[in-house]
């Protein structure tokens, strides 16, 4: 076995040998809810988003991409302690409308939203974050046909990208926003048209661990975002610079150090305000205020051995959970970080390998880890599953029993 280790959270106290969230064993919270389920700590989102607040500068403001976690309740939670929300469809509007957040401090980002999308933003009062030339045509027209005027960011793809990122959005040629060399042409057409301009998005990438990649990040953001709004048909009002924060998931990856981040962050604040007076630098995240907070539990429904190696077979898997299984944008498969979670420490131990239901050798959990003995009905934990989890699961495939979600 590798000596390379995973980052295991701290953050669930162990009482008993067994894992408690929001107060509770997970053997209760199991009985409480049945079969498969996703669990998420509100006392961690909360305690995350303090956090954040602590290390960044005062004056930044901390939005909520929901992309990552959209359940309902999540969302209701965040609402209420974070400055604005991001969403990423019609459907993610809903949710964040029916918070107490201000319609406001939402806006709407992706590269292709349709007509009853853009209707929808605009006569919500909702900020849309432009990525092309022909959306801000429509989204012009519609406000129009409405009678509102449509409130709108240019969503920008710089001309560099987040280094050392997980999922680069940012440089090259890319589907998302519009090129930074295009935007001054595009704010020059704006002029001539009924639309409110509010500032520029410019995100560059996710799920990164390297402080100084994202320092970097944020000081070439904060220059672009200045040369552009000379530009501007108004002063900003808004300038997101994306957020690209990660949380550790696999074998040697350690936490994110937010304190150099906030620290070169503040820096930067004296240069915002004078190159854009009135103008509030927004960060978004996601991941990072979400994923460490939840996690995803799955009974053993099997114990079996196959020449001389053992597999646990749960009653969930990459159906559940397509990211913890290696095929959610993994190149070389990894495994999340996986326990017993009615056995944490567990004085038997073992090499296993977890597996799902379905009939396919892709829907593995864990691959010859070392864990806890496990038997039939104990209860397997995946960690760092409160992101990208049952929204980004094809859960219908081979019409297995759906997952649950709770927030306790």
């Amino acid at each position: 076995m590798s000596s390379i280790k995973h980052h295991f959270p701290d953050a669930f106290p162990v009482t008993d040998d067994c894992l408690h969230i929001g107060g509770m064993p997970l053997t209760r919270l199991a009985r409480r809810v049945g079969g498969s389920f996703y669990a998420y700590d509100r006392r961690l989102l909360s305690e995350r988003v303090k956090h954040v607040r602590s290390m960044l500068p005062d004056g930044v403001h901390v939005h909520y991409a929901m992309k990552a976690n959209p359940m309902p309740a999540v969302v209701q939670h965040m609402a209420t302690i974070v400055d604005g929300i991001d969403v990423a469809s019609r459907r993610e509007l809903k949710v964040a409308l029916d918070t107490t957040i201000s319609a406001e401090e939402v806006s709407f980002a992706g590269p292709g939203k349709s007509e009853c999308d853009l209707e929808s933003a605009i006569a919500a009062g909702i900020v849309l974050n432009l990525e092309s030339n022909l959306e801000m045509e429509r989204a012009a027209r519609i406000g129009h046909e409405l009678g509102c005027r449509p409130k709108a960011a240019v969503r920008v793809n710089p001309d560099f990208e987040l280094k050392s990122s997980g999922m680069k959005m940012g440089g090259g040629s890319k589907q998302f926003g519009v090129d930074a060399e295009e935007v001054p042409e595009m704010l020059r057409r704006m002029k001539n048209l009924d639309i409110e301009f509010m500032g520029f998005h410019i995100f560059s990438g996710s799920q990164n661990l390297k402080s100084e990649a994202i320092i970097e990040a944020q000081e070439k953001s904060v220059d672009l975002g200045i040369r552009l709004a000379q530009h501007a048909p108004s002063p900003l009002k808004i300038l997101n610079i994306g957020g690209g924060f990660g949380i550790p998931y696999f074998p040697g990856e350690m936490p994110l150090d937010l304190a150099p981040v906030g620290e070169k962050l503040g820096n930067l604040m004296p240069k915002v305000e004078s190159e854009m007076p009135g103008a509030h630098v927004v960060i978004e995240l996601g991941r990072y205020l979400v994923g460490e907070a939840g996690i995803y539990v799955t009974p053993v429904i099997d114990r079996k051995i196959s020449r001389g190696k053992v597999f646990l077979v749960t009653a969930g898997g990459l159906n559940h959970h397509l990211a913890a299984s290696g095929n959610f944008g993994q190149v070389i498969r990894k495994n999340y970080p996986v326990a017993v979670g009615n056995r944490m420490n567990g004085k038997e131990r073992e090499i296993v390998s977890v597996v799902g239901p379905l009939c396919t050798p892709l829907d593995i959990l864990a691959e010859s880890m070392e864990m806890a003995k496990a038997e039939v009905g104990d209860l397997i934990v995946v960690f760092q599953s409160g992101a990208y989890g049952a929204t980004a699961s094809p859960t219908a495939f081979l019409s297995q029993p759906d997952v649950t979600e709770v927030l306790v």
